[in-house]
């Protein structure tokens, strides 16, 4: 009974470990993606080791695929609490809102406009590029100032120039 509870500790370290190493890949921060693969890779060896060495104990496979999916929950927890990376939104809008222009940058959002034709009217499109962390704070202020407003979000992986950029580059020197 003791192999089982550590290979269900074991999982619930490995899968959320597995998890933000990914991320980190896909978001291309490769060094420290390695790094933590090293650990992921020294606990799986370790947690399947004891699982094959006795195929027979069924509590160890159980224990093995608890940990495992208690573990993806874990690991998009801790995800979610790390925000890692940047978030692109594109807001439509039906009339030209400067107020709302003028509060985004005020908060420190980086915000390009443009004019767009839709089926009956001209349509207003705002790009911001934000840290993830500030998705709630961005949200807020469009909530209060432009409650109807069409809002799309997705996350780029790579980006060059511009506002954020500039600011990054400011805060390192």
């Amino acid at each position: 009974m003791l192999e089982a509870l550590i290979i269900f500790a074991a999982q619930l370290i490995l899968i959320p470990i597995v998890t933000i190493r990914t991320i980190l890949v896909v978001k291309g921060i490769r060094n420290l993606a390695a790094f933590i693969g090293v650990f992921e890779g020294f606990i799986y060896v370790i947690s399947l080791g004891l699982v094959f060495s006795d195929l027979s104990n069924v509590w160890n496979m159980v224990a093995y695929a608890l940990g495992f999916g208690i573990g993806l929950f874990l690991g998009s927890l801790l995800e979610a609490q790390l925000q890692i990376g940047y978030v692109t939104f594109q807001v439509n809008i039906l009339n030209r809102d400067d107020e709302l222009v003028k509060n985004l940058r005020a908060a420190g959002f980086g915000v390009t406009t443009y004019v767009g034709e839709g089926i009956e009217e001209k349509r207003y499109r705002l790009d911001v590029l934000a840290k993830r962390n500030r998705e709630k704070e961005f949200h807020k202020i469009i909530n209060t100032l432009a409650p109807r407003a069409f809002v799309v979000s997705y996350e780029p992986r790579t980006f060059k120039g511009g506002f954020l950029t500039k600011r990054m580059r400011n805060r390192a020197s």
